[in-house]
């Protein structure tokens, strides 16, 4: 039984007219930014690239004198968020070709090679291009649970479910290697939709890739700390480590907190550019984060903008947010957002709870807080189905109105 989202107009409350509006007024915003990009932006970035460049190199030096603890903990602590913004703010925004129009050869989508096991040309294939363009559809957008983790009642329960929390500890301590192996697309080995012989080669590309990653972090650079090798290497081992956990946190608070809703292939095949808007906002999440945060979760915290626009510069998406979140106000729509805490804790419980098959989980299965669809209204009572403005007061109805309604409203008995 499906109880993804299949009609997104009926569950965003909003007329055809409305989605319609919603597109046009999202592709103003779109045309407004490319219009405005400049030597600001040019700026950023170039800053951004030497400031990590500074901070990876300061690390390795301070890693030098690694047997004394002071420099041991510094080193490793530049080095991580050397990696973090590396990973962050540079390789996933730039492969993305957030900065293609600057035509630098060095900041091009088609030249980037990030500090990470994933080889970039499996990466824009299996992200850019799979899951920003099925966005939460399930069965066609592997990062709906990474072909590990069950995150959605969609996803059938399975007896080796069971092992849920501990393939999200695993997942997030090896973020890294997850991320290099999503491109085998272990849900399409098992469906029998991909050949091992096609996967074989995936893995000889991930491969070379995990090679020259290792041989960098645990030869070459412990080489050149001399007698110092050793805690060189488990220094480089801690850095990666705060990589791994801080990118999968920012990951998993974008895409799995309540609200983040998810939607089926019968949805997809009707769906024109505003639609497709409408399933990004719906589907993302956001975090709260001032500015330093911002800039170490290369402004992922703003979610929804990434997903809105994902070409579009990172150092824009604060100023995208509040434009977006100005629309979700007029046409009445959620703005998914809250604490990182907030927002990983829901993910957290998630993953914890849909370790246990469906019978044994509270709430049906249209109206549960990590899965919704558009039938979660009709199993409630006192509520209004009335689409565009409201007659007695003017104001307009949309999902954000409706779901503060359903939660006063009494379940109907079965």
């Amino acid at each position: 039984m499906l109880m993804a989202i299949t009609d997104i107009d009926t569950y965003a409350h909003l007329t055809e007219a409305d989605v319609e509006a919603l597109g046009a007024e999202l592709d103003a915003i779109r045309r407004d930014i490319e219009e405005s990009r400049g030597a600001a932006d040019a700026r950023y970035i170039k800053r951004t690239i030497t400031f990590q460049r500074a901070l990876a190199a300061g690390g390795r030096v301070v890693l030098l004198f690694s047997n004394r603890k002071p420099a041991w903990l510094l080193g490793a602590g530049l080095l991580g968020a050397a990696k973090i913004i590396e990973n962050m703010e540079l390789g996933h925004n730039v492969m993305h070709g957030q900065w293609d129009w600057m035509n630098d050869p060095e900041v091009h989508s088609s030249s980037w090679e990030w500090d990470t096991t994933c080889p970039s040309v499996q990466w824009k294939h299996s992200h850019n291009f799979v899951h920003h363009k099925y966005t939460n559809i399930v069965g066609m957008d592997d990062d709906v649970g990474y072909g590990i983790l069950r995150v959605t009642r969609d996803q059938p329960w399975e007896w080796w479910n069971v092992g849920n929390p501990i393939y999200n500890l695993t997942l997030g301590t090896f973020f890294e290697y997850g991320v290099a192996l999503h491109h085998l697309e272990t849900e399409k080995l098992r469906k029998k939709e991909k050949t091992y012989r096609q996967a074989a080669k995936d893995l000889q590309i991930i491969g070379r890739k995990v090679g020259k990653q290792a041989a960098k972090d645990y030869l070459i650079f412990p080489a050149l700390s001399g007698p110092n090798w050793r805690t060189t290497i488990t220094a480089n081992l801690t850095a990666n480590f705060i990589r791994n956990y801080w990118s999968y946190m920012v990951i998993f608070c974008g895409h799995f907190p309540d609200g983040a809703e998810k939607f089926t292939v019968a949805e997809y095949e009707e769906e024109d550019q505003p639609r497709w808007y409408l399933r990004q906002m719906l589907g993302s999440a956001n975090f709260r984060a001032g500015p330093i945060m911002r800039f170490m979760s290369g402004n992922l915290s703003h979610q929804i903008e990434h997903h809105l626009f994902p070409d579009l510069p990172s150092n824009r998406y604060e100023e995208i947010g509040v434009r977006v979140r100005e629309l979700c106000d007029k046409y009445d729509l959620p703005y998914t957002t809250g604490s990182l805490l907030n927002q990983y804790a829901q993910s957290f419980r998630t993953i914890l709870k849909l370790a246990l098959p469906n019978a044994l989980l509270k709430a049906t299965s249209d109206d549960a807080p990590e899965t919704a669809s558009e039938l979660r209204f009709a199993i409630r009572g006192g509520m209004s189905n009335h689409f565009g403005v409201d007659p007695d007061t003017g104001k307009r109805r949309g999902l954000r109105t409706a779901l503060r309604e359903l939660k006063k409203a009494p379940v109907q008995p079965a």
